[in-house]
């Protein structure tokens, strides 16, 4: 049969999808593109309502998730998360332009993997955050 093609097992493998909670659309944009370039399909919601909303619809490999958001904040959405039993195990890693003690303690304390803030934080530190967590 030397017809027959064969697929690397690699070219079938599903892209890891990535849910990014963030209102800020520049970062959010941001985001979206720097990863998407490093291959993850690439999901962002403008608030915590909605990132549910996504998730629900596809369970994320990994949430890069922003505290101050409108409808429901991060802290909510965080909580949320790890009380759904599909969800319960998607990491969480907070990007957030809170940087005192107890936001960080709170975060971590609801079920958040790490803690960045945002304004410390590169764009390529991120994807290697993400990359170090998939």
């Amino acid at each position: 049969m030397p017809d027959q093609v064969v697929t690397p097992a690699k070219a079938v493998e599903k892209k890891k999808l990535v849910l990014v909670a963030e209102d800020d659309a520049f970062y959010g944009n941001v985001f979206k593109t720097k990863l998407a370039k490093e291959g993850y399909d690439v999901v962002v919601a403008v608030n915590g309502k909605k990132a549910l909303e996504l998730a629900a619809e596809r369970v994320p490999d990994l949430m890069l998730l922003d505290l101050v958001m409108p409808v429901m904040d991060g802290f909510e959405t965080l909580q949320s998360v790890k009380a759904d039993e599909k969800l319960k195990n998607v990491p969480v890693i907070i990007l957030s332009n809170l940087g005192q003690d107890s936001d960080v303690e709170k975060a971590k304390k609801l079920g958040a993997k790490d803690y960045f803030v945002k304004s410390n934080v590169s764009i390529q530190k991120v994807v290697e955050i993400v990359k170090a967590n998939l």
